[in-house]
């Protein structure tokens, strides 16, 4: 159980003494540390005793000397040291299940580690957790987490997840709520399976609990062309996403009359099909699910019209193109018209189907580089920087300078809006 240490930032305790990237970190003050949390907890002292193993497999003990909330400076490959926690259920709606086979392995991994869900806002199930995990989140007061409800009828959450224990999940929330760990929570909905009657006593259970449940997002099933051997389930038609909504939103008004907050949020999806307005930029109270994909699309607008209004003594660029999910072109291509009529511009959005996971797929996160590249070709591109991972992947295995190669014209990338209208436009 050691800790790979990816980087050691320049000017930091760690690099001064002598700690370097590619050695290993081995324990903490005579203490083996399972993960960066409890690392934060070990060296949350005046002196550190580090033990270091170099490249070569020596080891040698490093002391420093610091202030208790002074950062020692390493970064790491992976935030858990030991064995990630991995789901042991089989959802009926599950998107890792449903990847092409012979991807790189990372696509495959289907964590359910509550360090993970604390760290970075990964949704967990609850299933697969002894006492001991439940005693660490109390004893160090982890949270918020992240946790994927999908439906508190236990007998629905245990046929839908295919694991006979998944019907206790309201006992263990009330558990971390007794110790005042706070949630937020996602469902995936299924057409047939948890929306209607079960979606509305799941809501009615989470508000129930409301402020130990902070929020509630509700997100469409996913569906590829790949689901060999898994069972049949449909996507939401543009009526029964327009049902949803209607039934949504009362108990939104409902929310905020009482609690000056939202709690439920649907994915942009449904309001999306529906051919429905999005919600107003209030309505997300600060997006506090934007990385499950609640309101993406208001928070672009929102941050489009904010850094428009920034851009005093500007002009229209030469043109490019931007390529987008089929979900998101109809919204957003509205913008680009009235700047192009302001400016005198000639630039626009491709709307790019998803051939490589299937035509029920269209949202700009999911789509590849393959499927980019058979729809556009020669002029400037600007990608948006969420269809590529922290190593510069698509989804399916492209890399970034791999398909600059295979792109006649010139790439760039825009992280958000105020990144894409600074491409558009210039001083």
């Amino acid at each position: 159980m050691v800790g790979l240490i990816s980087a050691v930032r320049k000017g930091s305790l760690a690099e001064a003494a002598g700690i370097k990237a590619g050695e290993k970190l081995c324990s903490v003050c005579g203490a083996q540390v399972k993960d960066i949390i409890e690392l934060s907890f070990y060296t949350s002292d005046y002196e550190v005793d580090l033990e270091i193993e170099a490249v070569n497999g020596e080891r040698r003990q490093v002391h420093i000397e610091k202030y208790p909330d002074e950062d020692l400076g390493m970064e790491f490959d992976s935030a858990v040291f030991d064995r990630v926690a991995t789901c042991y259920n089989n959802c009926v709606f599950c998107f890792v299940d449903q990847m092409i086979p012979g991807m790189r392995p990372g696509l495959y991994v289907r964590d359910d580690d509550f360090r993970l869900s604390f760290l970075y806002g990964n949704f967990i199930t609850l299933t697969n957790m002894k006492d001991e995990d439940f005693d660490r989140i109390i004893r160090t007061h982890l949270t918020p987490l992240y946790v994927s409800v999908h439906a508190t009828d236990p007998a629905v959450r245990c046929e839908m997840m295919h694991n006979r224990f998944a019907g206790q999940l309201m006992e263990r929330l009330e558990r971390l709520f007794a110790a005042g760990i706070q949630v937020h929570t996602q469902i995936v909905c299924c057409p047939g399976y948890n929306d209607g009657e079960i979606l509305a006593k799941s809501f009615h259970d989470l508000y129930s609990n409301y402020p130990n449940v902070l929020t509630m997002a509700v997100v469409p099933v996913g569906i590829t062309k790949h689901r060999e051997h898994l069972p049949q389930l449909a996507t939401f038609t543009k009526e029964q996403a327009a049902a949803l909504i209607d039934q949504v939103t009362p108990w939104q008004e409902r929310c905020r009359k009482e609690t000056g907050g939202t709690f439920i949020y649907l994915g942009d999806e449904f309001y999306l099909l529906a051919e429905r307005e999005l919600p107003p930029a209030e309505w997300y109270d600060g997006f506090p699910q934007l990385e499950n994909g609640i309101g993406l699309t208001r928070n672009f607008l929102l941050e489009w019209e904010e850094a428009l209004k920034e851009m005093h003594g500007f002009k229209g660029a030469a043109p490019v193109v931007i390529s987008v999910g089929e979900s998101a072109y109809r919204v957003l291509s509205p913008l680009l018209e009235k700047l192009n009529k302001k400016y005198g511009t000639q630039h626009r959005f491709v709307a790019v189907p998803n051939s490589f996971f299937g035509g029920k797929v269209n949202v700009t996160g999911l789509l590849t580089g393959g499927d980019i590249l058979e729809h556009v070709q020669g002029e400037t591109i600007v990608l948006p920087e969420v269809v590529l991972n922290s190593d510069k992947l698509f989804l399916d295995d492209m890399s970034l300078a791999e398909f600059k190669k295979r792109y006649a014209g010139k790439v760039e990338l825009a992280k958000g809006a105020k990144e894409l209208l600074h491409i558009l436009l210039e001083r």
